[in-house]
């Protein structure tokens, strides 16, 4: 089976925020020894000039894995997600809510150009002013655009989608809470059985209980997990900042899939989320 983790930020020391692309491969070669076949390295939003830098050594390590010899197990490197600029600040997370910019075309045509050949993803907040035309404009060039870092409305998200957004980026987690009378993203993306949800399974992001609803409610077909992991990563602990905000995934997608079954998943449909579904998804993409 093909195991594929879409969002993935680091691993054992090594971070996408680099200009080195050896930083990248080592990051490959350690999810290659978790069994993850495929992954997406994720850029953390930063001034355009970095976050440009970190996709260069991005580009430069699929590069040398297209050219290198088979050698030891190492998971190939598809393209790359690029996580803000175009986020709400007011849901940051544990993102730089400095970083993040206004919805321009001048803006997009600088961070991508030069890129537009591995850039797979990218996430931004629906709500943002002129957001839906941008992801109208985005999803026609073929990239995929999954909403996150949110305070969207339902109705918000609900126009994200029908302008061509095809994901939610870890659902529930730096978005607007889900409440009776406004369900928001998170109830969007729980409750439309076409949209697709990253969830972040290890035991710090959502409750099993919230799990169960998930999976309970949801399109199966429409759930990928990923790992959303940190260069701390892997860690038996929560990975936290000096305030205690959580930092990103403790778990590569292999781990937390274990973990789901031993908690009493169906194993056929917690292997199609690491496998089958976001194979399915990252084919939506086909380049700026």
């Amino acid at each position: 089976m093909k195991t594929i983790d879409i969002h993935v930020h680091g691993i054992g020391g090594y971070d996408t925020r680099t200009t080195d692309e050896e930083d990248i491969l080592k990051i490959a070669g350690i999810l290659g020894s978790y069994g993850v076949s495929e992954f997406i390295p994720t850029i953390y939003s930063a001034p355009i000039k970095v976050m440009r830098e970190n996709m260069k050594a991005i580009k430069k390590a699929m590069e040398k894995q297209h050219s290198a010899v088979s050698g030891q197990p190492s998971a190939r490197i598809i393209g790359l997600h690029l996580e803000g600029p175009f986020l709400n600040p007011s849901r940051c997370g544990s993102i730089d809510a400095a970083t993040l910019i206004i919805l321009k075309e001048k803006n997009l045509t600088e961070l991508t150009e030069g890129f537009e050949d591995i850039i797979k993803i990218i996430t931004i907040a629906p709500e943002r002013e002129g957001a839906v035309k941008f992801i109208k404009k985005m999803s026609e060039k073929g990239i995929v655009v999954s909403m996150g870092h949110s305070d969207a409305t339902f109705s918000e998200a609900e126009a994200g989608f029908h302008a061509g957004a095809k994901g939610i980026t870890h659902i529930f987690n730096a978005m607007r809470s889900f409440h009776h009378r406004e369900p928001g993203i998170a109830g969007f993306g729980l409750t439309h059985q076409d949209i697709y949800v990253e969830i972040i399974a290890d035991p710090f992001h959502l409750h099993p209980k919230t799990l169960e609803l998930i999976f309970r409610t949801k399109n199966p077909e429409r759930i990928i997990i990923i790992s959303d992991s940190v260069k701390e990563a892997p860690s038996p602990q929560a990975l936290t900042d000096s305030k205690g905000k959580l930092l990103g995934g403790s778990m590569t997608i292999t781990e937390s899939s274990k973990r789901l079954v031993q908690m009493g998943f169906d194993e056929k449909v917690i292997e199609s989320c690491i496998s089958i579904n976001p194979s399915r998804y990252s084919s939506l993409s086909h380049g700026l």
